[in-house]
């Protein structure tokens, strides 16, 4: 009988242990937990490579531009004097003929543009003139720089892409933003459309669509913002005074460049 006593404590506590810790975990579309919906939360809406919360171990938001008359980036550019084979058309053509994707006015994604109003912002300068696909020469872009515990790697999670009419375009009233799409449709648009091309002109059997270059970061972005208490420009830190505040700006990008490097080798040394 003491045996049989001892065998009944005994599985009386394993069953209350187990069933603490199933009570605990709970449904997780009710009660989100440690264990439940965090670990399985992901950005499936502007990502298109999206990853798990749980396994962000660093996160900073960085917004670049992309000037696409630099050397690095005329692939993407396009040839000839038109440009008309380069990004900033084949997405003009995406949105306008297929009506591949939405375009915003806002980086929040809260007002949508008519295809017309799009077009208006794209061909339209604010002193009423017409303006050619060439003189559209700048892609800025946001994306999270991150690092992934789960698999040990940093990686560059996009977010969304701003077309922009830079100022001398503008009759120089200061840049304009055309409007805002969504990384992940940019993404999976051009996967599928492979004519659209970042262009190898020193072999040309190695052309690659939009979705490999981006993978590749085929291309140099200089950083002008990064996630600070004033959400200001990297331009607006600079100190008015200073004779190069263009330089100076230039130079602290790329010292947060560097540092984003630095932390990343850090981790290693762990």
């Amino acid at each position: 009988m003491m045996l049989k006593a001892k065998l009944i404590g005994i599985f009386t506590l394993i069953g209350v242990f187990f069933g603490l810790d199933v009570f605990a975990q709970g449904a997780t579309s009710v009660s989100p937990s440690n264990n439940g919906d965090r670990r399985f939360q992901m950005d499936t809406v502007y990502s298109a490579r999206p990853m798990r919360e749980d396994d962000k171990m660093y996160q900073i938001a960085v917004w670049r531009r992309i000037d696409l008359r630099e050397k690095y980036n005329v692939p993407l550019y396009g040839s000839g004097d038109t440009k008309n084979n380069g990004i900033i058309n084949n997405i003009y053509k995406a949105i306008v003929d297929d009506n591949a994707f939405e375009v915003f006015a806002d980086d929040e994604f809260k007002k949508p543009l008519s295809i017309a109003e799009f077009q208006d912002n794209f061909w339209i300068s604010a002193n009423g003139d017409s303006i050619f696909v060439k003189q559209l020469y700048y892609l800025d872009f946001r994306e999270d720089f991150l690092f992934d515990k789960h698999h040990s790697q940093a990686k560059f999670d996009i977010k969304y892409i701003e077309l922009v009419m830079p100022s001398p375009t503008n009759a120089n009233a200061g840049q304009k933003t055309i409007g805002f799409i969504r990384y992940k449709d940019f993404y999976n648009y051009f996967k599928d459309h492979p004519e659209a091309k970042w262009l190898n002109f020193q072999n040309t059997s190695k052309n690659l669509s939009y979705d490999q270059a981006f993978d590749l970061r085929l291309f140099r972005a200089i950083v002008r913002r990064y996630t600070n208490s004033d959400e200001a420009l990297i331009a607006d830190k600079v100190n008015p005074d200073n004779p190069n505040a263009e330089l100076q700006a230039f130079l602290d990008a790329l010292d947060f460049e560097y540092k984003l490097l630095e932390y990343e080798n850090g981790l290693w040394e762990w």
